[in-house]
Protein backbone atom coordinates (compact mmCIF):
# COMPACT_ATOMS: atom_id res chain seq x y z
CA UNK A 1 0.00 0.00 0.00
CA UNK A 2 3.01 2.31 -0.18
CA UNK A 3 1.74 3.49 -3.56
CA UNK A 4 -1.13 5.27 -1.80
CA UNK A 5 1.21 7.57 0.11
CA UNK A 6 3.42 8.51 -2.84
CA UNK A 7 2.73 11.87 -4.45
CA UNK A 8 4.29 11.70 -7.92
CA UNK A 9 1.30 10.01 -9.53
CA UNK A 10 -1.10 12.50 -7.94
CA UNK A 11 0.88 15.41 -9.35
CA UNK A 12 0.96 13.65 -12.72
CA UNK A 13 -2.82 13.23 -12.66
CA UNK A 14 -3.42 16.91 -11.87
CA UNK A 15 -0.97 18.12 -14.53
CA UNK A 16 -2.47 15.94 -17.25
CA UNK A 17 -6.03 16.88 -16.28
CA UNK A 18 -5.19 20.57 -16.62
CA UNK A 19 -3.52 19.80 -19.96
CA UNK A 20 -6.60 17.96 -21.24
CA UNK A 21 -8.95 20.70 -20.03
CA UNK A 22 -6.99 23.44 -21.78
CA UNK A 23 -6.30 21.45 -24.94
CA UNK A 24 -9.81 20.03 -24.90
CA UNK A 25 -11.46 23.43 -25.03
CA UNK A 26 -8.89 25.32 -27.11
CA UNK A 27 -7.29 22.70 -29.34
CA UNK A 28 -8.36 21.94 -32.89
CA UNK A 29 -10.91 19.22 -33.65
CA UNK A 30 -12.10 17.71 -36.94
CA UNK A 31 -15.16 19.22 -38.59
CA UNK A 32 -17.73 16.46 -38.44
CA UNK A 33 -21.37 16.30 -39.47
CA UNK A 34 -23.91 16.51 -36.60
CA UNK A 35 -21.22 16.43 -33.88
CA UNK A 36 -19.53 19.72 -34.73
CA UNK A 37 -17.99 21.23 -31.56
CA UNK A 38 -19.73 18.72 -29.29
CA UNK A 39 -17.02 16.26 -30.29
CA UNK A 40 -14.95 17.90 -27.54
CA UNK A 41 -17.11 16.03 -25.05
CA UNK A 42 -15.09 12.96 -26.04
CA UNK A 43 -12.33 14.28 -23.77
CA UNK A 44 -14.67 14.16 -20.78
CA UNK A 45 -17.35 11.54 -21.44
CA UNK A 46 -15.12 8.62 -22.40
CA UNK A 47 -12.47 9.17 -19.66
CA UNK A 48 -15.24 9.02 -17.04
CA UNK A 49 -15.93 5.45 -18.13
CA UNK A 50 -12.22 4.62 -18.10
CA UNK A 51 -11.98 5.97 -14.55
CA UNK A 52 -15.05 3.96 -13.58
CA UNK A 53 -13.65 0.72 -15.01
CA UNK A 54 -10.32 1.37 -13.28
CA UNK A 55 -11.72 1.59 -9.75
CA UNK A 56 -14.34 -1.13 -10.35
CA UNK A 57 -11.49 -3.42 -11.38
CA UNK A 58 -9.60 -2.55 -8.19
CA UNK A 59 -12.80 -3.19 -6.23
CA UNK A 60 -13.32 -6.69 -7.59
CA UNK A 61 -9.63 -7.57 -7.14
CA UNK A 62 -9.77 -6.64 -3.47
CA UNK A 63 -13.08 -8.46 -3.02
CA UNK A 64 -11.29 -11.60 -4.22
CA UNK A 65 -8.37 -10.87 -1.92
CA UNK A 66 -10.75 -10.39 1.01
CA UNK A 67 -12.38 -13.76 0.43
CA UNK A 68 -8.93 -15.35 0.21
CA UNK A 69 -7.46 -13.72 3.33
CA UNK A 70 -10.31 -12.34 5.43
CA UNK A 71 -8.43 -9.05 5.95
CA UNK A 72 -10.92 -6.30 6.75
CA UNK A 73 -8.74 -3.69 5.04
CA UNK A 74 -9.29 -5.41 1.70
CA UNK A 75 -13.05 -5.20 2.15
CA UNK A 76 -12.73 -1.48 2.89
CA UNK A 77 -10.68 -0.93 -0.26
CA UNK A 78 -13.26 -2.87 -2.29
CA UNK A 79 -16.25 -0.90 -1.04
CA UNK A 80 -14.61 2.52 -1.34
CA UNK A 81 -13.39 1.71 -4.85
CA UNK A 82 -16.95 0.71 -5.72
CA UNK A 83 -18.29 3.95 -4.22
CA UNK A 84 -15.82 5.94 -6.31
CA UNK A 85 -16.72 3.93 -9.40
CA UNK A 86 -20.40 4.73 -8.95
CA UNK A 87 -19.52 8.43 -8.74
CA UNK A 88 -17.72 8.28 -12.09
CA UNK A 89 -20.54 6.11 -13.45
CA UNK A 90 -22.92 9.00 -12.74
CA UNK A 91 -20.56 11.46 -14.44
CA UNK A 92 -20.36 9.16 -17.45
CA UNK A 93 -24.14 8.95 -17.67
CA UNK A 94 -24.61 12.72 -17.27
CA UNK A 95 -22.02 13.66 -19.90
CA UNK A 96 -23.48 11.05 -22.22
CA UNK A 97 -27.02 12.37 -21.77
CA UNK A 98 -25.88 15.93 -22.42
CA UNK A 99 -24.13 14.80 -25.59
CA UNK A 100 -27.16 12.79 -26.69
CA UNK A 101 -29.37 15.87 -26.31
CA UNK A 102 -27.33 17.76 -28.92
CA UNK A 103 -26.60 14.89 -31.31
CA UNK A 104 -29.59 12.54 -31.01
CA UNK A 105 -32.22 15.16 -30.11
CA UNK A 106 -33.08 14.01 -26.59
CA UNK A 107 -31.36 13.16 -23.33
CA UNK A 108 -32.61 9.57 -23.28
CA UNK A 109 -33.64 7.81 -26.47
CA UNK A 110 -33.77 4.22 -25.17
CA UNK A 111 -30.66 3.40 -27.15
CA UNK A 112 -29.33 -0.10 -26.29
CA UNK A 113 -26.12 1.41 -24.91
CA UNK A 114 -28.04 3.80 -22.67
CA UNK A 115 -30.40 1.13 -21.40
CA UNK A 116 -27.59 -1.34 -20.72
CA UNK A 117 -25.64 1.33 -18.85
CA UNK A 118 -28.72 2.13 -16.74
CA UNK A 119 -29.14 -1.54 -15.80
CA UNK A 120 -25.45 -1.79 -14.91
CA UNK A 121 -25.76 1.31 -12.75
CA UNK A 122 -28.69 -0.20 -10.84
CA UNK A 123 -26.63 -3.35 -10.43
CA UNK A 124 -23.99 -1.44 -8.48
CA UNK A 125 -26.58 0.58 -6.57
CA UNK A 126 -27.91 -2.79 -5.38
CA UNK A 127 -24.40 -3.58 -4.14
CA UNK A 128 -24.54 -0.57 -1.81
CA UNK A 129 -28.07 -1.44 -0.69
CA UNK A 130 -26.91 -4.97 0.08
CA UNK A 131 -24.05 -3.73 2.24
CA UNK A 132 -26.29 -1.39 4.20
CA UNK A 133 -28.89 -4.11 4.80
CA UNK A 134 -26.55 -6.43 6.74
CA UNK A 135 -25.41 -5.45 10.23
CA UNK A 136 -22.90 -8.19 11.05
CA UNK A 137 -19.53 -7.06 9.67
CA UNK A 138 -17.99 -10.34 8.49
CA UNK A 139 -21.22 -11.59 6.97
CA UNK A 140 -21.73 -8.24 5.20
CA UNK A 141 -18.18 -8.26 3.85
CA UNK A 142 -18.35 -11.82 2.53
CA UNK A 143 -21.78 -11.54 0.90
CA UNK A 144 -21.00 -8.16 -0.69
CA UNK A 145 -17.62 -9.45 -1.92
CA UNK A 146 -19.30 -12.40 -3.64
CA UNK A 147 -21.92 -10.08 -5.13
CA UNK A 148 -19.18 -7.71 -6.35
CA UNK A 149 -17.27 -10.52 -8.04
CA UNK A 150 -20.37 -11.53 -10.03
CA UNK A 151 -21.56 -7.96 -10.67
CA UNK A 152 -18.33 -6.89 -12.39
CA UNK A 153 -18.44 -9.29 -15.38
CA UNK A 154 -22.19 -8.70 -15.75
CA UNK A 155 -21.49 -4.96 -15.90
CA UNK A 156 -18.82 -5.52 -18.57
CA UNK A 157 -21.24 -7.62 -20.65
CA UNK A 158 -23.99 -5.01 -20.32
CA UNK A 159 -21.80 -2.09 -21.34
CA UNK A 160 -19.22 -3.61 -23.68
CA UNK A 161 -20.81 -6.71 -25.23
CA UNK A 162 -24.60 -6.59 -25.54
CA UNK A 163 -24.80 -3.15 -27.28
CA UNK A 164 -22.43 -4.46 -29.97
CA UNK A 165 -24.88 -7.22 -30.87
CA UNK A 166 -27.62 -4.84 -31.99
CA UNK A 167 -28.05 -1.58 -33.86
CA UNK A 168 -27.12 1.46 -31.81
CA UNK A 169 -26.65 5.16 -32.32
CA UNK A 170 -23.68 5.06 -29.99
CA UNK A 171 -20.25 4.88 -31.68
CA UNK A 172 -18.55 1.50 -31.40
CA UNK A 173 -21.79 -0.51 -31.38
CA UNK A 174 -23.93 -2.18 -34.01
CA UNK A 175 -21.30 -1.63 -36.68
CA UNK A 176 -21.02 2.06 -35.84
CA UNK A 177 -17.25 2.76 -35.62
CA UNK A 178 -15.55 4.62 -32.79
CA UNK A 179 -12.21 6.45 -32.64
CA UNK A 180 -11.77 5.97 -36.37
CA UNK A 181 -10.66 8.30 -39.13
CA UNK A 182 -14.23 9.49 -39.63
CA UNK A 183 -14.63 11.01 -36.18
CA UNK A 184 -11.13 11.51 -34.77
CA UNK A 185 -7.66 12.58 -35.81
CA UNK A 186 -4.21 12.74 -34.19
CA UNK A 187 -4.96 16.16 -32.68
CA UNK A 188 -7.65 14.55 -30.58
CA UNK A 189 -5.72 11.41 -29.74
CA UNK A 190 -2.87 13.33 -28.09
CA UNK A 191 -5.48 14.79 -25.73
CA UNK A 192 -7.83 11.84 -25.28
CA UNK A 193 -5.32 9.10 -24.47
CA UNK A 194 -3.55 11.12 -21.74
CA UNK A 195 -7.03 11.92 -20.37
CA UNK A 196 -7.62 8.18 -19.92
CA UNK A 197 -4.52 7.97 -17.73
CA UNK A 198 -5.22 11.18 -15.82
CA UNK A 199 -8.83 10.46 -14.89
CA UNK A 200 -8.00 6.85 -14.08
CA UNK A 201 -5.33 8.03 -11.64
CA UNK A 202 -7.67 10.68 -10.26
CA UNK A 203 -10.31 8.03 -9.57
CA UNK A 204 -7.72 5.92 -7.72
CA UNK A 205 -6.73 9.01 -5.74
CA UNK A 206 -10.32 9.61 -4.64
CA UNK A 207 -10.71 5.94 -3.73
CA UNK A 208 -7.55 6.00 -1.59
CA UNK A 209 -8.74 9.08 0.29
CA UNK A 210 -12.09 7.42 0.96
CA UNK A 211 -10.32 4.23 2.05
CA UNK A 212 -8.07 6.06 4.50
CA UNK A 213 -11.06 7.85 6.03
CA UNK A 214 -12.99 4.57 6.30
CA UNK A 215 -9.93 2.84 7.84
CA UNK A 216 -9.66 5.54 10.53
CA UNK A 217 -13.35 5.12 11.34
CA UNK A 218 -12.97 1.33 11.46
CA UNK A 219 -10.02 1.47 13.86
CA UNK A 220 -11.83 4.03 16.01
CA UNK A 221 -14.84 1.72 16.28
CA UNK A 222 -12.54 -1.17 17.22
CA UNK A 223 -11.10 0.86 20.10
CA UNK A 224 -14.55 1.84 21.32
Amino acid sequence: MKFIYQTWWKVLAVVIIFYTLIAGFLGGVPKTFILHETIRNTYFHVPMWIAMFTVFTISVIYSIRYLATGKEEYDLIAVESANTGIFFFVLGLITGMMWARYTWGEYWSNDPKQNSAAIAFLLYCAYLVLRNSIDEEQKRAKISAIYNIFAFPIMVVLIMVLPRLTDSLHPGNGGNPAFGRMDMDNRMRVVLYPAFIAWGLFAVWIATIRYRIRLIEYKKNEIN
